[in-house]
């Protein structure tokens, strides 16, 4: 590839689109609300929160110092992050907390770069984290999810018109900030049915020492959003072992492998 060629596609990724229009910002607001809103839609859609929330997950474990062992996406939007390293303190909280504001925190990130009209930079963005996360992934539906995925965003960003980058853009983005919400308020109905009692949510009351609730309310209260793949019922369930520490932490050894899980209702 010549220098004018390497030149031409930085000037393209890192220069600034033109202004989309007001009226476009506000329709593709409505088609992510209605995508959020309308349970049939949801249920397809969800697997990008489901994306970003099990993302949430392996990059705050890694950051903590704990090892990533793999990620799970399930059919039914579902999915499982497998880290190893210390099931209390400070790293574990972290990671507990990190996917359910991944979603709503992708997402507001997404609007900080479309404040500076640099569209095809956030999808080529978005198509290098998918493929980042695309290592770590442990089974084949998580594997075809991340490659449909990070195609559609590849077409878009490659093939189509400014005008129609801008649309999937801001529908994207959109949809993450306003579908990192809704997962919070489905957990909260699943809970008071007696089910999901192993979320994130109580699993970081019990390493905080507070009430599952309460541990819901920290998590929804983390800048104002909260991002859970659906987190509809995000369980972060300590495999094997970790049962045991939570029922008493002195008895577990110093490290353990630790699932963050959700599933589908």
């Amino acid at each position: 590839m010549s220098i004018d060629g390497v030149s031409s596609i930085w000037d393209e990724l890192f220069g600034a689109q033109p202004d989309p229009p007001s009226l476009l910002v506000l329709v593709t607001a409505v088609i992510a609300l209605a995508a959020v809103a309308v349970r049939p839609v949801w249920r397809v859609a969800r697997n990008a929160v489901t994306i970003a929330h099990e993302g949430g997950h392996a990059l705050a474990a890694l950051v903590t110092g704990r090892r990533l062992r793999g990620i799970r996406l399930e059919f039914d939007t579902s999915g499982l992050t497998l880290s190893a390293g210390r099931p209390t303190g400070p790293g574990m909280i972290f990671t507990l907390m990190a996917g359910y504001v991944a979603p709503s925190l992708v997402g507001l990130a997404g609007a900080w770069i479309l404040g500076g009209n640099r569209i095809t930079l956030l999808l080529w963005l978005a198509i290098g984290l998918l493929l980042l996360m695309l290592i770590n992934i442990r089974n084949v539906f998580g594997v075809v999810s991340l490659l449909v995925t990070g195609a559609i965003v590849f077409a878009v960003s490659w093939y189509a018109s400014p005008q129609v980058q801008a649309a999937f853009a801001y529908v994207g983005v959109w949809f993450l900030l306003i579908g990192g919400v809704r997962p919070v308020g489905e957990l909260q109905r699943l809970r008071r049915r007696g089910r999901m009692r192993e979320s994130d949510a109580d699993q970081l009351a019990h390493l905080t020492r507070t009430r599952g609730d309460v541990g819901l309310l920290l998590l929804s209260g983390h800048r104002g959003r909260v991002g859970d793949r659906r987190l509809h019922a995000r369980r972060t369930v300590a495999a094997g072992p970790i049962r045991g520490w939570l029922r008493g932490p002195a008895r577990v050894s110093d490290r353990r492998s630790a699932a963050c899980r959700g599933r589908s209702t």
